[in-house]
C-alpha cells in the first residue's frame, strides 16, 4: 500500500503565510495557499497573465535571533492564472531569482511540517 508521501524535489506545504507582490508599480498583499523553496501558489483579485515578472516578499513565522519573522525577498513569474470560482484568481508563482541562502529559509521552513 502506497502512503501520500510527497515526492517532489522541492516538497510544498500548504501553509497561508503573508505575501507581498510589487508588479509595474503596484503593491499587493495577500497570503499563500501553499509554498515550496521555488514558488508559491495564491489568490489575487487582480488577473496577472502568465510571464509576468513580480517581486515577492514573504514573511516566515520562524522567529530570528531579533524575534522576528523571517523575510524572504526575491524575483518570480507567473506560470499559471485560473479564475476562482468565488472571485479572483488563483496566481502559481516561480522564483527564477532567489538566492540559495533565501531558497534555504524556505526549505527549512517547509521542511519543520513534513513527517
Amino acid at each position: 500500500m502506497k502512503t501520500a508521501k510527497e515526492r517532489r524535489l522541492h516538497p510544498r506545504l500548504e501553509h497561508k503565510l503573508p505575501l507581498n507582490l510589487a508588479v509595474n508599480g503596484y503593491d499587493f498583499s495577500t497570503s499563500t495557499h501553499n509554498i515550496s523553496s521555488i514558488g508559491a501558489y495564491c489568490h489575487l483579485d487582480k488577473y496577472m497573465p502568465p510571464f509576468t515578472k513580480i517581486s515577492v516578499k514573504l514573511s516566515l513565522p520562524n522567529r530570528d535571533k531579533a524575534g522576528k519573522n523571517t523575510i524572504v525577498e526575491c524575483k518570480g513569474v507567473v506560470v499559471r492564472s485560473e479564475d476562482e470560482a468565488r472571485g479572483g484568481f488563483n496566481l502559481a508563482i516561480f522564483f527564477n531569482d532567489i538566492r540559495e541562502e533565501q531558497k534555504k529559509k524556505i526549505a527549512q521552513y517547509v521542511s519543520q511540517f513534513l513527517p
